[in-house]
C-alpha cells in the first residue's frame, strides 16, 4: 500500500484516523466505543483507527459517499450484519440517501445472493423505525 503522507508519524496517523472515524460514524458512537476498549484488544483498535481510518479513509481517489457504499456492500457480501447496520444507521444520520442504500443493496443481490440482501433489507427496516423513533429525518424517506 502507498501511504498518502510517508512523514506522518503513527500518532499523526491515529489522530487522523479519529477524525475520520468521528466524521463517518458519528461523535457519540465514536465516544461509546472509548469504553469497549481493553489491554487485550488496544492494539488492534489501534491498528484499525491508523490502518483503516487513518492511511485508507483519507487516500484520495473516493469521496466519503464513494467508501460508505463499498463498506456496506463489503458488509453484506462476508454476512457482517452488525458492521453493516453500524455503517447504515451513521450513514443514513448523517444524510445519505435511502435511495443510495437501496441501490447499494440491490448492486449487492446480484453477486452475493438474494439472502444474504433479504436478510439486510429487513435490518434496515428495524433501523429506519429506530432513526425515524429518535426524530432522525431520513433522507428519501417515505411511508
Amino acid at each position: 500500500m502507498t501511504v498518502v503522507n510517508p512523514e506522518r508519524t503513527a500518532a499523526q496517523a491515529f489522530e487522523d484516523g479519529m477524525a475520520v472515524r468521528t466524521r463517518i460514524l458519528g461523535k457519540e458512537y465514536v465516544e461509546k466505543s472509548k469504553s469497549r476498549v481493553h489491554a487485550h484488544n488496544e492494539d488492534f483498535i489501534d491498528m484499525i483507527v491508523r490502518v483503516g481510518w487513518g492511511e485508507v479513509w483519507t487516500r484520495p481517489g473516493f469521496d466519503f459517499r464513494t467508501r460508505r457504499i463499498l463498506v456496506m456492500g463489503t458488509m453484506v457480501a462476508i454476512g457482517a450484519y452488525e458492521e453493516f447496520v453500524m455503517h447504515a444507521r451513521a450513514a443514513l444520520e448523517d444524510g445519505f440517501s435511502l435511495d443510495d442504500l437501496k441501490e447499494t443493496l440491490m448492486q449487492q443481490a446480484v453477486y452475493v445472493g438474494a439472502p444474504r440482501v433479504n436478510h439486510a433489507f429487513h435490518l434496515v427496516d428495524k433501523l429506519i423505525e429506530e432513526l425515524l423513533a429518535k426524530g432522525v429525518t431520513i433522507n428519501g424517506y417515505t411511508k
